[in-house]
């Protein structure tokens, strides 16, 4: 049976490396040893206990001399001297009110899915939605890896201050703007900032947990999504019936704020307290200003940074753009974009391996095949979802005459169930300290789900066929999006956490701008063509308004000759996302075989009090 006994038959093959017991790091792994290295006279000692009856090495608490002296970051040296002289009861407390802020983001971030259609529509810009995403999703996802080096070099609490301004400003811009073009850019920024938020939460959530329990805590951090997805589209009806969208954005402006403060407070109260006591020790650089931006600019990356942005901007938005112009594909400013687009991603790597003074991508993560699976896991999956969730909401309400709040509650059937089966996930990783297993499980359903929406989401179908198929992808989403990052994370040291979240999310971001840009092509390509043709004579010049505003296709009464056109160009527009979403399906089973298998319980990488 040799044949069987390798990874690429076998996805549940192990070697000693997955199931051997593993030491806390105390200095950063490089690409020249991969291996953890410790310290001789190390105050840390480790209990030997049988990894197979479900016990792990358990640990004494480090020294100062030790912290101070290790070669980690001092962003993450402030995060472990934190957890070092907190309580358990304070970490306690924190992860409470940790929950109420994912309500308020939750709530805020589901009653804007609701508003931005009549926000755009207000404009005449409702097909500009998969463009501002498309932008949205890329500067977002590939800001996370400066973000991560930001967050390691000065700290989680500096970085979450930083990009919560960012989020505060673009929620004010979207409440104040009159202009679909400003409006847009506003939407950009307001992305940026949440994602900025979400993802440095997440990396604090990871951070305080051990590794056996972090797929259930990132699991409760989620959980307020099953209640703000009956509340936020309420709350959005409401705006709209009573008031004005910009009030859906303008609210939270003050909300924010103030649930923000006393997490940032928390941590730079301990943070000073770890300075007082000596536990952390900050040495002057003695760096100029003009000295201090020029390693900061090679810390970062900027080149790098410059050169992956404008790659994926410039190969990706082409597709969006392409159907709203005259012959599209013979333009020469089209093709260009394509062209430099993927040249520039091509010549990436290269400039990150031979010429980047210091990568902010280390290169032993990337040759790293769990990692490589988990990207494609999590952006295959993205795909999908970005290809047929885009338009989701208006299809709602123009083919089976939901309002916004029923459209909100059919659409965010993904949300409540992901949400809530991740818990049931969470928990079956902590128990079987494994995680594969339950991916390559919920693969089939994930396909399944995918290849059902082709048939059931037309106009003649059921909306209960519709509601079955959301189930099936929130069950196999809410399985692999937590697998997946445990994957990735099991493979490193705490030094890597930042920076294996960066590429995961940066992987979910290139796969969302990817779905976003291949649903709004078949948007441009399809939608205005077929409805001009289905139209009766009558109305065949009241194309451009219909197609640019929501309200207006919902002003024609169901039944009449317009609103059938209008629903007949939505049916054939949606199967074919759906076609294109469950054709993409595939590489998420590919992704998920290339995961090793990897015993949780053994992998010790963060220390102090931690849940």
């Amino acid at each position: 049976m040799k044949w069987y006994n390798n990874p690429i038959v076998n996805p549940f093959y192990r070697d000693e490396r997955d199931e051997a017991p593993e030491v806390i790091a105390k200095t950063a792994p490089t690409d020249e040893k991969s291996s953890p290295t410790t310290k001789e006279g190390n105050v840390q000692t480790a209990v030997a206990q049988d990894p197979e009856k479900g016990s792990a090495p358990q640990f004494i608490s480090e020294s100062v001399e030790d912290l101070n002296n290790s070669d980690f970051q001092f962003g993450i040296k402030k995060v472990e001297a934190i957890a070092t002289i907190w309580s358990k009861k304070e970490l306690y407390l924190l992860y409470a009110w940790i929950w109420l802020m994912y309500c308020i983001l939750s709530l805020q971030s589901q009653s804007s899915f609701s508003l931005f259609p009549y926000a755009y529509s207000s404009f005449n810009g409702h097909s500009l939605i998969s463009t501002s995403a498309v932008v949205a999703s890329i500067v977002g996802g590939v800001l996370r890896l400066p973000i991560g080096k930001v967050i390691d070099i000065w700290g989680r609490a500096e970085g979450f201050v930083i990009f919560a301004i960012i989020f505060l400003i673009g929620l004010v811009m979207l409440a104040a703007t009159d202009g679909v073009a400003t409006y847009a850019a506003a939407y950009v920024f307001n992305q940026v900032g949440f994602t900025g938020i979400s993802y440095i939460m997440a990396v604090f959530v990871a951070d305080t947990t051990r590794l056996r329990n972090r797929g259930l805590m990132f699991a409760y951090t989620s959980s307020p999504y099953i209640m703000t997805t009956f509340l936020a589209p309420k709350l959005a009806q409401a705006w709209l019936d009573h008031s004005t969208w910009r009030w859906g954005f303008g609210v939270f402006c003050i909300i924010l704020p103030v649930v923000f403060a006393p997490f940032v407070a928390l941590l730079f109260v301990k943070q000073n307290q770890a300075m007082k006591t000596g536990l952390l020790r900050k040495e002057k650089s003695g760096r100029t200003l003009v000295q201090s931006l020029k390693h900061y600019a090679i810390e970062f990356d900027a080149v790098g940074m410059l050169i992956l942005m404008a790659g994926f901007v410039l190969f990706l938005l082409p597709f969006n753009l392409a159907g709203s112009l005259p012959e599209s594909w013979r333009r020469s400013d089209i093709i260009s974009m394509i062209v430099v687009g993927f040249v520039l991603l091509v010549f990436f790597p290269v400039y990150e391996r031979y010429w980047a003074p210091k990568s902010f991508i280390p290169w032993r993560l990337l040759r790293d095949r769990t990692i490589f699976g988990g990207c494609l896991t999590i952006g295959s999956l993205f795909f999908g979802f970005y290809c047929w969730d885009l338009y989701f909401s208006s299809f709602l309400q123009v083919v089976f005459n939901l309002d916004v709040t029923q459209a909100g509650y059919v659409g965010n059937i993904y949300s409540i169930g992901s949400t809530f089966w991740a818990i049931v996930v969470g928990y079956l990783i902590r128990r079987t300290n494994r995680y594969k297993w339950i991916g390559v499980l919920f693969v089939p359903v994930h396909i399944l789900g995918a290849g059902l929406m082709i048939h059931f989401r037309q106009p003649w179908q059921s909306i209960g066929f519709v509601i079955m198929c959301q189930i099936f992808i929130a069950f196999a989403g809410g399985s692999l999006v937590i697998c997946h990052e445990i994957a990735g994370l099991a493979v490193g040291t705490h030094a890597d956490i930042a920076m294996i979240l960066a590429l995961l999310y940066l992987a979910a971001a290139i796969g969302g701008a990817m779905g976003s840009s291949v649903s709004g092509a078949i948007w441009q390509n399809t939608f205005p063509e077929l409805l001009f043709k289905a139209l009766p004579a009558e109305l065949k010049g009241e194309v451009a308004n219909i197609v640019y505003s929501l309200p207006t296709q919902l002003s024609y009464p169901p039944g009449s000759p317009g609103r059938d056109a209008i629903v007949y160009a939505y049916g054939v527009a949606q199967q074919r996302m759906c076609i294109a979403a469950t054709a993409m399906a595939s590489v998420t089973l590919v992704g998920v075989w290339m995961w090793r298998d990897i015993r949780l319980d053994n992998k010790k990488q963060v220390k102090g009090t931690v849940l």
